[in-house]
């Protein structure tokens, strides 16, 4: 197994630039998980590393060796697929073992291989039966097969759980987790589906228009966003933003107020602030607590019960909505006036350009 190291990586089609210098390092072993919204470049990213698309300009390395102009079947990379891509007239053997019949593997290492990838992957008993006869999950786990006996140096997963049902997804998402622990092979993941990301990585690579916006832990980025796109991704349902204004900021400690919420004191954060000074408050759904006097005051305009949970639509005076995530026994009724306050050392201040200011 391998790391990775992308250094300064642009792919440009004609006079369009998708990857505008990307630079990042995947260590041996580490889950990296590719986020962002539809068009950002993650899949075009995953591709230049498998091979599939050419670099415009930059270095790529995998382990010691630069592979810009490597063939993808010499890079030591497997990919597997949002579509499968399995041959429908072979049974899984053959289709599992399609790419070492091709480069003339001796039939009994084959065999071996192919009836490892069946064990780890738990589908022996599939092994006879054809593409048709399988559910979208077992095609899934032949697509990872194929993949598997290559014996790679880097996994590449291209969305590969799209296709399937929310119940399926979370079985296989905790399939590839432990994949992934059994073989400490080094896996890249992309996906627009958060939660896939929160759940199975090391370490989280967020991108927007073609640019890294953040790079860290699942929890890191959750806690400590780099800026308020970043906020608004990470996190189901996402955080709130508030508009606030600058009141004092000395001793370091700021006080800020807005048109949706009173006077609050925040500590840390008051250096290089000024009164006046126009911020951004990022709040978490969870992060907000009822008060009695609380400095954020609103309508209750939708209450959605989960059980263990309960999401609510608070309308604030200025018509702006905030979500609130309350415990599922506290009781809360449409048209209901709330008096919240943000958790102590929970919110985070943005500046005028969308940057963290610093957790609070």
């Amino acid at each position: 197994m391998a790391g990775l190291s992308l250094k300064n990586l642009h792919k440009t089609y004609g006079k369009v630039e998708v990857i505008k210098g990307v630079d990042l390092e995947i260590e041996h072993g580490e889950f990296v998980v590719f986020v962002g919204p539809s068009g950002c470049g993650k899949s075009t990213l995953l591709r230049m590393i498998a091979g599939l698309e050419d670099i415009s300009s930059g270095e790529l390395k995998i382990g010691d060796t630069v592979v810009n102009t490597v063939q993808p079947r010499d890079r030591g990379v497997a990919m597997v697929f949002q579509s499968y891509a399995l041959y429908p007239h072979m049974t899984v053997y053959d289709n599992v073992g399609f790419g070492l019949r091709l480069k003339k593997t001796p039939k009994d290492v084959r065999d071996k291989k192919i009836r490892e990838a069946a064990r780890i992957l738990q589908m022996e008993p599939l092994l006879d039966r054809k593409p048709a006869q399988l559910s979208g999950g077992q095609r899934q786990r032949v697509a990872i097969g194929r993949a598997i006996v290559r014996e790679p140096e880097v996994f590449l997963f291209d969305e590969p759980l799209s296709n399937l049902d929310a119940s399926l997804r979370m079985d296989m998402r905790m399939e590839i987790s432990k994949l992934h622990q059994d073989l400490g092979a080094t896996m890249i993941y992309v996906t627009h589906d958060q939660v896939e990301a929160m759940t199975l990585a090391d370490k989280i690579v967020v991108l927007n228009g073609g640019v890294v916006q953040q790079v860290g832990s699942p929890l890191d980025l959750y806690h400590t966003p780099a800026n308020l796109f970043v906020a608004g991704f990470i996190g189901s349902p996402k955080m709130n933003f508030i508009e606030v204004e600058v009141v004092e900021a000395a001793g370091g400690t700021v006080t800020v107020s807005g048109p949706n919420m009173t006077k609050i004191s925040l500590a840390r954060v008051s250096d290089g602030l000024n009164a006046g000074d126009k911020l951004t408050l990022g709040i978490r759904p969870h992060q907000l607590v009822p008060a009695e006097n609380g400095t954020i005051t609103g309508t209750v305009t939708l209450v959605e019960n989960l059980g263990n949970e309960t999401y609510v639509n608070l309308e604030l005076a200025s018509g702006k909505t905030l979500i609130v995530g309350l415990d599922g026994d506290f009781k809360v009724t449409l048209g209901q006036t709330l008096t919240l306050d943000p958790a102590p050392n929970k919110a985070v201040l943005f500046d005028a350009e969308g940057l963290a200011i610093s957790a609070v």
